[in-house]
């Protein structure tokens, strides 16, 4: 542990790796800061908006919280299982998926992953925006981009001063949750509300999939944020951190959304930031909350900002055939990445509740087949054996396109479109269902199965333990590690 904090304390505080390997002598960190860091990232005013939806459209108190927990749970699940990756790779998350596609086809879910960035952080830069005018007495797109302009700094700076603002939202962000529920509890019958249970699978199922889909949108970046730590770090362990974080801000949050739109009688949305801070009245009150909304949000637009520059370095390192990124090159990325969001958040303000749940519902089917596939191989077909050298080769054991990883990925979105009800697009089957959308369980269960059949009949090479680059002066640990499997 003191190796560790040696480590940590010699670290500069720009990051100096971007998707390339992480040597052994440069890991650092504790799984605290795992947990700290998701819990930080979910208690933020768009996972309260997130729960809210489950009453703005439809659902009652009980059922809401009750479908709200069980997503939080499967999707929690899925998000931790990658994130238990990162200190075995020491890779970035979508990196391994070269594994599954090849080191050129994993560009096509990379791509659709960048799409998911840009919409999350443009759609929490508008209720940071929202926040930063209420506080400076500005307007809310003068507010969205001075909020850019810190995720700028923040982004290029990286992963030490990510987790360290992580740290800091998870306590910002349990003292002013805990003053909004009690002021909420003061305000309102919860007793009451909770009374209230008209059950139906549709709103229920609802329910469940926001949250779902919250957790399993986290999972193309997890493992990001758990890189560093020590290679010896049990998988177990990183597991239950990061996942208990994000399930309990994630819940907390998402808990006071229901309570809000149930006592809100219409006024939520369209004034969510508004709404939520005038809870606690007027005043210094009111402007302490307004700050710990911007800094809630300022780790999770973080993480998709640093994640966006990590999957368009990806996909340009597996054309190119290398890992490494300049500093200048990552700053140019970051720009270019937040001054689209930045974009994106100014022209579509005004219309943010019903489009931000037709898009977390909609990428749904373009990210559980990627996850269902990349978790069932790395746990079921390789079991933690990659050849990380080869991930950079295009010629190497990987290859240009995986056609079997491709092809189940686009049967996993082909098969999930009957099921889907969004704004976008809405299925044949979903009328029969009581306009219930399962599509999320679809892509899930059957791409896991079809690919852990044909995988197991038709993979590749499999090498008999885990090949790292090798690190001078360190003692070679493949043997080592494929005695433990």
């Amino acid at each position: 542990m003191a190796a560790n904090d040696a480590r940590a304390s010699t670290t500069p505080l720009i990051e100096r790796r971007s998707i390339d390997y992480i040597p052994e002598a440069e890991r650092h960190g504790r799984l605290l800061s795992q947990f700290t860091l998701w819990m930080g990232a979910n208690l933020q005013i768009t996972a309260i908006v997130t729960g809210a939806l489950a009453v703005v459209l439809g659902g009652d108190v009980f059922w809401s919280l009750i479908g709200l927990f069980v997503g939080q749970l499967i999707g929690g699940g899925v998000m931790a299982l990658h994130a238990a990756q990162g200190p075995k790779l020491g890779l970035p998350q979508m990196i391994s998926s070269r594994v599954q596609f090849g080191v050129y086809g994993a560009a096509i879910p990379i791509v659709l992953v960048c799409l998911m960035y840009l919409g999350f952080t443009a759609t929490g830069t508008v209720l940071s925006g929202q926040a930063l005018g209420q506080l400076f007495g500005v307007s809310d797109s003068t507010g969205i981009l001075i909020f850019a302009s810190v995720i700028v700094l923040v982004t290029v700076l990286g992963y030490r001063v990510i987790h360290f603002i992580g740290r800091v939202a998870s306590v910002i962000g349990v003292i002013a949750f805990v003053y909004l529920f009690s002021r909420l509890i003061s305000q309102t019958d919860v007793g009451a509300l909770l009374q209230i249970r008209h059950f139906s699978w549709s709103s229920f199922l609802l329910a469940v999939s926001l949250a779902a889909s919250w957790q399993i949108a986290f999972g193309p970046y997890v493992a990001d944020y758990s890189r560093y730590l020590p290679s010896t770090t049990s998988s177990v362990k990183t597991f239950f951190a990061a996942g208990a974080g994000s399930v309990v801000g994630a819940q907390v949050a998402m808990v006071l959304g229901v309570f809000a739109a149930a006592m809100s009688n219409g006024q939520f949305a369209g004034h969510e930031v508004a709404y939520i801070v005038g809870l606690s009245g007027t005043g210094a009150t009111a402007a302490l909350l307004y700050f710990s909304i911007a800094f809630g949000k300022v780790t999770i637009s973080t993480l998709n900002s640093y994640g966006s520059f990590m999957c368009i370095a990806t996909i340009i390192s597996g054309f190119r055939g290398r890992l490494e990124v300049t500093r200048l090159q990552r700053l140019v990325f970051v720009l270019v990445i937040v001054g689209t969001a930045t974009l994106i958040a100014l022209l579509g303000q005004h219309s943010f509740l019903g489009a931000f749940k037709s898009f977390i519902l909609f990428l749904l089917a373009f990210f559980t087949p990627w996850s269902a596939i990349n978790l069932v191989d790395y746990y079921c077909i390789t079991r933690e054996r990659y050849d990380v050298p080869a991930l950079a080769d295009p010629n190497g054991r990987y290859g240009r396109w995986n056609l079997l990883g491709i092809s189940v990925y686009v049967f996993g979105v082909l098969v999930q479109l009957p099921f889907i009800s969004t704004k976008f697009y809405t299925g044949p089957l979903v009328a029969a269902l009581g306009d219930v959308d399962i599509s999320w369980i679809i892509g899930l269960v059957l791409p896991a199965a079809l690919y852990y059949l044909c995988a197991k009949k038709w993979h590749g090479t499999v090498p008999d333990h885990l090949i790292l680059p090798t690190e001078q002066g360190a003692i070679p640990r493949a043997n080592g590690l494929a005695a433990q499997a």
